[in-house]
């Protein structure tokens, strides 16, 4: 049962009127007589409390006189709408022209319902004047006393009432504005609700239920009085209140429903045919009005229609028309016009609208103008129901009495509420004198015989229920396993939108675990088996699906929510985990040695905050035992040695991990590893190896199998070498690769194949998502398809790709293999013998071989990120085999005509340059291709004198093996060991430092989407508390905008290009400090209920709330990786710059990190150096050279040509300050701040460098992406070494770090 709170303003009652403490006196006789004379209440009950607040009672009483007066047509709706007040004077509301019947301002007829105020509700409910049973009771009392309004009332009536509610609407509208009056995030959907006389249904938001929550017993009073209006309940959705709801008379609903649970109940038919049961001439209407609407087949999503139907899925803004409820009205009747038509409007047309989505974003006016209803499974809904299905398998006959059970109470139930029904009839059609009426008599005595049998019955299935419920409980654990493994699996939809699952799929899952995991006599036992083959089972099927770099994080999401279930770890410690200290300002405690990461000291002070009990000592036993500390934090393996001082024995197995985080982050992605191993055993740390056989298996012909890509996977030639080894047959195997103008032929191939049962496999659907959703339909028409018939089809991940194919269908990943070896034999797989011995050159096997292994090494080097390549590539098998093609074209030539020198030029250019080099878009990162092939290839690799190794050390030599077959060489490459070193592609140690350290960040950036966006930090205090505190920090750090006018004033007309930099830099600043201030502003109103949550500031409160940076602030400022608090102090040293800049003279040393864009800083330097000595513009160039200055403090004269930069990072190389040159990287550190740098334009044809390196500055370590920017300028760094030995260790420059 979700949370629900209702909202309701056209129709409501402004209680807060009645109870308004000033005017309780004035209430208090009016209440005393309606005690004495009409509710036959005992007088002497309590009507108020000390503070001179109505009691529950009182409240009631006051809602009941007030229905008593509408019922005798007590109230004049005139003075009601100028005078509210009057509501608390009973002789005010009464006028000699009121009409007999009275109009009650109440719902229509057939709602059960009525709404508090929303300020009345919270001050009851916070002063604990009313509890929810009670407000249940209230709305039940209520609506008994109001009287309905008649049918046959006229139009005026209407127009009148709908004024009246208006008006009061109008006047109460502030009411909800109140702070905490209502979830901050739907206050401006209460504001459109409020004008559009709709009902809004909030499920499950968080920011309601700690106010709003209706428990069990309030939930049962709701569904007991709408069940009373015989309304019909499908028995599959029996227990769930939506449903009902979506039965209402409301003309327009919404049906958010992401786990297709409408379906999985049959629930879409039952949506259908509910509300039209008495509706005959509701579907001639829907006809009228669809067949009216001309473009109605462009963009409308579904359009189902038949008997009894009704248009599910219709796109919103076809809805239009009917949402917007300004009907025109002609001849006495209302129509709509649809293009040129005017189409007569049916009042019975309802209209549901269903999304797929589990979150979707519709405009406040959607929301205000339609009940919204959440479909969404929650975690208790789907424990209930897991429950029915296991014990529907181990105790079959338990479960079929349970449902007979529930049957029977219902029929009971409503045999009683027909008795009553019928016994008051009798009794108001009665004449005469009632004791002389035998008839009556009789009548009451046989109602009254049988309404004791019927609560008799009632009762004895109230204890057989206990008992069966005491049985099924026994099963709960394995239920409320298969919940949270389901919500883990779902969730990951939020990593990557491909990653989509079906309740539908999850339970065929579930079903197959329950006959598989072993049978035992014992309860107990017979539970964990079932428990731990469905967690392995939804393991093996998630990692089937999602790819190798999101299954380690897979597996610690569900070792971490079964670790919270059992209560072995808590939402504070998670959260540390992922954010460590993500506060703005920085510690006044420092470090105590240098070899303590800065970060990783600021984490420690925070976790002694947060767990206090385990790490209360923690900064203490740190500075007392530095070698203690040093020693483990010195070691290859931390995480897996003896913690030092009592951590070792005193820490949980996670708590180990939290501690690790502040020391070494580049071991945390192994130490979850060992977590996961420890928690829930080695199998989860070992994603399965997907077989296309064992996936063929598991697929359905109604459900396609969809190939999730990645770079270097070819699923089609493994696909057909499964139709050779099952003996399908190739003819029976139909390609088609998707594109423009493929559509019909695609639903051609596909019809062909659903009837003769052929495989169809459509490739790069990415590209045409658009008209994946016609295949959608396709699908769903699917009835009675060629057993023998699937659907496979490849994608890329694309967040645009169909939810609901994505949902029904078995999503395999492909990636290509991982590592030098399995790489190697790959390659190796795919070349035949045939194919090494068809070129004569003797060097052929031997090139062939180093062509693989370069293959293999310029694939393996994605894996080190951005150090690796600057843009990831996509090479694959195609390139290898036309580059071994190349190879056999040019030796045989060279062999044919007897030369004995190998054409290694033109061989190098076309592998290097144009098919390798062809993917390269980076000049960079071609000049790493083009150092492979100079590494790789030429005469030096056949010198017996000096063999020729790729790479050797003690333990392992990547060399050329013997000439000889094919099996020489694939046996040489079985005896190379599976992991590999960064050294093998020429990179440091470091970089392996460097790709688990990227690895843990990525997956604490994963983690925190998968996080619950609610609740307080630590601390106890709210969400919403802590995003205003953070708020206001950062509000009290920003300074005054520039005054732009008077600085350009003060520079006067002739300004140096170095100013025009500043202007424009200063521009820029100041757009960024408007964005924030307003922003920041307008996020505090909202969170107090002034203004509306947008969308945008939605998304600046979750980046608040999680320590990064919103994205409407990151668009404005400089490119950045760091958290909100290092970007604060990043962004007041760049105040500081700008404020000196202006007010004082241009830095002696120009920080370029601070500047928005940093080129065009050095452009105008040259800019101006050109004008001073009169050069031409695109023939000067810069120069740099490294001074002796460490810091910017240190630097004592100011430069005469060019400038001096300080705040570069050295990444991939060291620096040695005495010889002034590149060195070797330090073990474990990373990167190395450069000395202060001095930069000098040149003429380009003056400058002659030798023993230099072309080193790239970037602006992060993101470096340079596909559309070239990140790229600053290149500086020449003095090196000792060879420069290729700098450019295969991926050596830059950066401005920030991380």
């Amino acid at each position: 049962m979700g949370t629900i709170s209702f909202v309701h303003f056209q129709e409501s009652i402004q209680l807060d009127q009645i109870v308004n403490p000033k005017s309780q006196k004035k209430l208090s006789n009016v209440l005393l007589q309606a005690i004495k004379e009409d509710l036959n209440v005992d007088s002497s009950e309590t009507l108020y409390k000390k503070d001179n607040s109505l009691t529950f009672n009182g409240l009631l009483l006051s809602m009941k006189l007030l229905a008593a007066e509408y019922k005798d047509g007590n109230i004049d709706f005139n003075v009601l709408v100028s005078n509210p007040e009057a509501l608390l004077n009973k002789d005010a509301l009464v006028s000699d022209n009121t009409p007999s019947n009275g109009i009650p301002i109440t719902k229509k007829k057939d709602s059960k319902v009525s709404s508090l105020s929303q300020k009345t509700y919270r001050s009851l409910m916070e002063n604990d004047l009313l509890s929810a049973e009670e407000t249940m009771d209230i709305f039940y009392e209520f609506d008994v006393f109001v009287t309905r309004r008649k049918e046959e009332e006229d139009t005026n009536t209407d127009k009148k009432m709908e004024d009246v509610n208006n008006a009061l609407i109008a006047k109460k509208m502030k009411v909800l504005l109140e702070k905490d009056c209502i979830g901050k995030d739907w206050l401006t959907k209460l504001k459109y609700a409020a004008t559009k006389c709709r009902w809004i249904v909030f499920v499950d938001t968080d920011e309601c239920s700690k106010k709003l929550s209706l428990p069990d017993k309030m939930a049962d009073s709701l569904k007991r009085i709408i069940e009373s209006r015989k309304l019909f309940v499908s028995q599959a959705v029996a227990d769930s209140l939506n449903n009902i709801l979506t039965s209402r008379n409301v003309q327009t609903v919404a049906l958010v429903n992401p786990e297709n649970e409408l379906h999985m109940t049959d629930g879409l038919r039952w949506v259908k045919c509910i509300p039209f049961k008495n509706h005959t001439n509701f579907i001639n209407t829907v006809y009228k009005v669809v067949s009216g609407f001309e473009i109605k087949q462009e963009k409308s999503e579904e359009l189902y229609f038949g008997p009894g139907e009704v248009a599910v899925g219709l796109a919103w803004h076809y809805a239009a028309f009917h949402l917007n409820k300004k009907l025109p009205r002609g001849q006495g009747k209302e129509f709509v016009i649809l293009g040129d038509k005017e189409v007569d409007y049916d009042p019975n047309f309802r209209l549901y609208l269903n999304t797929k989505l589990a979150n979707p974003k519709y405009t406040p006016n959607v929301f205000g103008k339609s009940m919204v209803i959440n479909y969404t499974v929650t975690l208790k809904g789907l424990e209930d129901q897991l429950l029915s299905v296991i014990v529907k398998f181990e105790r079959r006959e338990l479960e079929e009495q349970r449902e007979r059970l529930i049957q029977e109470t219902s029929d009971n139930k409503k045999l009683l509420k027909d008795l009553e029904d019928a016994l008051l009839r009798e009794l108001a059609q009665s004449q005469g004198n009632m004791l002389d009426n035998s008839e009556l008599i009789q009548t009451l005595e046989e109602t009254k015989t049988k309404a004791t049998e019927v609560s008799e019955k009632l009762k004895l299935g109230a204890k057989t229920a206990l008992d069966i419920d005491k049985l099924r409980d026994g099963y709960r654990p394995a239920a409320r396993r298969g919940a949270i493994l389901f919500f883990i699996l779902a969730e990951m939809s939020s990593i990557n939108t491909m990653y989509q699952y079906s309740l539908s799929s999850y339970l065929e899952v579930f079903q197959f675990s329950l006959k598989k995991s072993l049978p035992d006599a014992m309860l107990q036992k017979r539970l964990r088996n079932i428990m731990d083959t469905l967690t392995h089972n939804m393991y093996n099927y998630g990692c089937t699906g999602i790819f190798e770099k999101h299954k380690l994080l897979f597996s610690f999401q569900i070792a971490i929510k079964l670790e919270q279930d059992q209560g072995n770890v808590t939402q504070e410690e998670l959260d540390f985990f992922i954010k460590g200290n993500i506060a703005l300002e920085k510690s006044k405690r420092k470090k105590p040695f240098t070899w303590f990461p800065e970060e990783g000291w600021e984490d420690c002070i925070r976790l002694v905050e947060v767990l206090p009990d385990r790490f209360g000592s923690l900064l203490e036993d740190i500075e007392r035992n530095e070698k203690l500390w040093k020693k483990w934090f010195d070691h290859d393996t931390p995480e897996s040695q003896k913690y030092p001082l009592k951590y070792e024995d005193s820490l949980t197995h996670f708590q180990r991990l939290v501690l690790l985080r502040c020391f070494r982050i580049d071991r945390i992605y192994r130490a979850v590893e060992e977590y996961v191993t420890k928690s829930m055993g080695e199998k989860y740390v070992t994603p399965p190896i997907i077989s296309f056989e064992t996936v063929f298996e598991q697929s359905m012909p109604t459900s396609p199998i969809v190939f999730i890509l990645s770079p270097g996977s070819d699923p089609a030639s493994d696909l057909v070498k499964l139709a050779e080894r099952i003996e399908f047959g190739s003819n029976k195997l139909k390609f088609l690769s998707m594109g423009q103008g493929q559509e019909k032929l695609a639903l051609q191939y596909l019809e062909t194949a659903v009837a003769r049962g052929q495989w169809l496999m459509l490739q790069n659907c990415h590209l045409l998502v658009k008209w994946l959703r016609d295949l959608e339909k396709q699908l769903e028409k699917l009835t009675k398809p060629h057993p023998d018939f699937r659907l496979w089809l490849t994608t890329e991940p694309t967040p645009s790709f169909p939810i609901g194919i994505l949902q029904r269908s078995l999503k395999v990943v492909t990636e290509p293999p991982n590592g030098l070896k399995l790489n190697l034999r790959g390659t190796y797989h795919k070349i035949s013998a045939t194919a090494l011995s068809e070129c004569p050159h003797p060097a052929f096997p031997a090139l062939v071989f180093v062509l693989g292994f370069f293959h293999a090494v310029v694939q393996e080097r994605r894996k080190y990120g951005k150090i690796g390549w600057n843009i990831g590539y996509d090479f694959n098998e195609s390139d290898h085999r036309v580059c071994m093609q190349i190879l056999n074209t040019y030796l045989t030539k060279a062999h044919e005509q007897a030369e004995v020198k190998i054409p290694w030029n033109s061989l190098k250019y076309l592998i290097g340059e144009v098919m390798y080099g062809g993917r390269a878009i980076d000049d960079f990162d071609r000049r790493v291709l083009r150092t492979y092939m100079d590494e790789y290839m030429g005469d030096f690799i056949f010198d017996t004198f000096q063999p020729f190794h790729f790479y050797v050390n003690e333990n392992v030599d990547y060399r050329i093996p013997e000439d000889g077959p094919r099996d020489n060489y694939v046996d040489f490459i079985e005896g190379l060991p599976h992991a590999n070193t960064p050294e093998v592609f020429g990179l440091h140690p470091n970089a392996e430092i460097g790709y688990y350290t990227q690895a843990a960040r990525d997956m604490w950036m994963n983690l925190i989407e998968l996080q619950p966006q609610t609740g307080g930090d630590t601390g106890g205090i709210s969400r919403e508390e802590f995003i205003g505190k953070v708020a206001q920090e950062v509000l009290n750090k920003i300074p005054q905008e520039f005054e732009l006018d008077k600085i350009k004033k003060k520079y006067g007309l002739e300004i140096s290009p170095t100013t025009v930099v500043l202007l424009q830099e200063l521009e820029r600043f100041n757009n960024l400090l408007n964005r924030m201030r307003k922003s920041l502003n307008t996020l505090q109103k909202a969170l107090i209920g002034e203004v509306g949550m947008s969308s945008e500031l939605d998304d600046v409160a979750r980046a608040l709330f999680n320590g990064l940076i919103p994205f409407i602030w990151r668009r404005l400022a400089p490119d950045t990786l760091k958290s909100l608090g290092n970007w604060m102090i990043h962004f007041e040293r760049r105040y500081k710059q700008y404020y000196g800049w202006v007010n004082e003279s241009e830095p002696q040393v120009m920080w370029l990190s601070g500047l928005h864009i940093p080129e065009s800083y050095l452009t105008a330097l040259v800019q101006a150096t050109c004008r001073k000595n009169g050069w031409p513009l695109d023939k000067s160039t810069l120069y740099t050279s490294v001074t002796h200055w460490k810091k910017a403090e240190d630097v004592t004269e100011r430069a005469h040509q060019g400038c001096f930069v300080d705040g570069l990072f050295l990444e991939g190389a060291g620096w040695d300050n005495e010889n002034s040159c590149l060195i070797r990287q330090n073990p474990k550190q990373l990167i190395e701040e450069l000395p202060v740098l001095k930069i000098i334009p040149i003429e380009a044809h003056r400058l002659k460098l030798q023993n230099t390196f072309k080193t790239p500055v970037y602006v992060t370590s993101q470096r340079r992406n596909a559309m070239g920017v990140g790229l600053v300028f290149e500086a020449d760094l003095a090196t000792t070494e060879h420069i290729s030995h700098w450019t295969l260790q991926g050596v830059c420059l950066t401005l920030n770090t991380d």
